[in-house]
């Protein structure tokens, strides 16, 4: 994971917490809190979600063994097996995130935290343009209608081809790594959707 990588992680966990005027109070202490704040619930909620999943397939194996239902059987094995794919993946995507915090010591902490802040502001200050340019490629879909998170992703990504002259290539997989950790599968479908369409799309602001 790249410097500009955990900026960009960082500047997407912060969006949803902070309001304009306390962007410049926010020390690095601060800024690895919230984000492990902001990673600590996420993941919570992803674990309980799983949880759940695999409560329910492993019920419905149980009624299937019980009404001898070969079809119901199958089905539910089925069931359970794409349930536990769900559970490794966001296993595996915990694991990744948990090495956020011990990557940002590593790295130049200044750096960092000027660039994640530095996308924080692009995006807070420039919403407006940033979000009638997302909904011009949505085509009967408007922003506002998608989670936080996916929003926050592309608008993000925005950012990066407007103001950091970032490559398309590297603007969608950079967006599409932060959908795979933070987002669901039509979330993932949707970012990759509007990005395609920004590719063909003028990226400066009037």
């Amino acid at each position: 994971m790249q410097l500009k990588s955990i900026s960009r992680e960082l500047a997407l966990l912060l969006l949803g917490q902070i309001k304009k005027n306390d962007i410049n109070k926010i020390t690095i202490e601060s800024l690895l809190s919230k984000a492990i704040e902001s990673l600590t619930q996420h993941w919570r909620e992803q674990l309980d979600f799983c949880a759940l999943k695999l409560e329910k397939a492993n019920q419905e194996l149980l009624d299937s063994e019980l009404q001898e239902d070969a079809g119901l059987l199958e089905k539910s094995r089925n069931h359970l097996k794409i349930s536990l794919i769900d559970s490794e993946n966001i296993l595996n995507s915990l694991s990744e995130s948990i090495e956020l915090p011990r990557l940002l010591v590593l790295f130049d902490q200044s750096e960092v935290r000027q660039l994640a802040l530095k996308h924080v502001h692009l995006v807070i200050d420039q919403k407006d343009k940033i979000d009638n340019k997302l909904d011009s490629v949505m085509e009967g879909w408007r922003l506002k209608r998608l989670p936080r998170i996916d929003r926050d992703i592309l608008r993000l990504a925005v950012v990066d081809l407007v103001n950091f002259n970032t490559p398309i290539a590297v603007t969608c997989n950079e967006a599409v790594n932060l959908a795979n950790r933070y987002s669901d599968e039509q979330g993932r479908r949707m970012i990759n959707g509007v990005l395609r369409k920004l590719q063909n799309s003028t990226f400066k602001f009037n």
